[in-house]
């Protein structure tokens, strides 16, 4: 339209398009990885919904997080699996702005979900003797609630600030999916709110939950090393682990990504970081826990069990 110099009505989205040789190659890769994370985190769900052991708050988040890895990797994957096969990589404008409302997210819920799962770490550790009367099922559906609501209040408001902004240049997204940055370059004009929006939000959805989760680890570790006996140290520690390692996987690269001017973008290295958290994240997330918990590897040796030994 006329009013706003809107003028393009659908993005090109370059992708891997400059590597034609390999895209047999990363379409295996790319279908590989989609097929492992979403029967991952479905193992996850599916485990702990079986095992009565597992339904504890822990658990509980441990589900939610599966199930937004599972939606976080089917937002890019299946439409780079597309591409991949396809000339014609076009998206709609109105299909790229859904495509970024979701990633948003799922995004930024998983940042305040993790959260969550620090303060849950935190009480079970810190206070084992009131752990299961503070975290009651109703707190645990109140935290996972706000999560997903924060996160659909970032999202909304970044999609809709950026969507009404006019592009009328270049409609080619030199990105794998409609990130932020690379549609944040084709706007006409002056750029600077919005990015500064966009430091502000990110700050308040990345940052923020990451120093929460920091101050619970603080406290978390001057308990533990208050605990007199090796062993129940080892015990405390090894069940904050697998959740510090998807927290530092996760916040590394989005903290990277997020939290810079546009001036200091480099779209080909944000290519490769988005790759991390947007792809090697969930497929990480069900391997980590799964091998670094007794309690879930309990669970799907009994499944296993189960399934395949149904009369011993």
């Amino acid at each position: 339209t006329t009013g706003n110099k809107t003028s393009v009505i659908m993005f090109v989205i370059l992708g891997f398009s400059h590597h034609p040789d390999m895209k047999v190659i990363f379409f295996i890769l790319f279908l590989c990885i989609y097929i492992i994370t979403v029967l991952g985190n479905l193992i996850i769900l599916l485990v702990i919904k079986m095992d009565p052991v597992l339904h504890t708050p822990m658990y509980f988040f441990l589900r939610n997080l599966s199930f937004l890895e599972i939606c976080y990797t089917s937002v890019t994957l299946p439409r780079v699996l597309v591409n991949l096969l396809s000339s014609d990589t076009s998206i709609s404008f109105t299909g790229c702005a859904a495509q970024m409302y979701f990633f948003l997210l799922f995004g930024a819920t998983e940042c305040c979900l993790l959260a969550a799962m620090a303060y849950d770490r935190y009480l079970a550790i810190c206070s084992p003797l009131h752990y299961m009367d503070v975290m009651n099922k109703k707190v645990c559906m109140q935290l996972a609630a706000s999560s997903w609501i924060c996160g659909n209040l970032v999202a909304l408001g970044h999609t809709a600030f950026i969507f009404s902004l006019p592009f009328c240049g270049s409609n080619v997204i030199n990105h794998f999916f409609c990130e932020i940055q690379p549609v944040l370059m084709l706007v006409c004009g002056d750029t600077y709110w919005n990015e500064l929006q966009i430091i502000l939000a990110a700050v308040f959805v990345i940052l923020m939950p990451f120093l929460l989760i920091l101050v619970s680890y603080s406290l978390i570790v001057s308990s533990i090393l208050k605990i007199r006996s090796a062993k129940g140290r080892y015990k405390a520690f090894s069940t904050c682990f697998s959740h510090l390692t998807v927290v530092t996987l996760f916040y590394g690269t989005a903290v990277f990504i997020y939290i810079r001017p546009k001036s200091s973008y480099s779209l080909d290295v944000d290519k490769v970081l988005s790759l991390f958290y947007s792809v090697l994240t969930p497929i990480l997330n069900p391997i980590i826990y799964s091998l670094r918990n007794r309690e879930v590897k309990g669970a799907l040796f009994k499944m296993r069990k189960k399934l395949f030994h149904p009369n011993t």
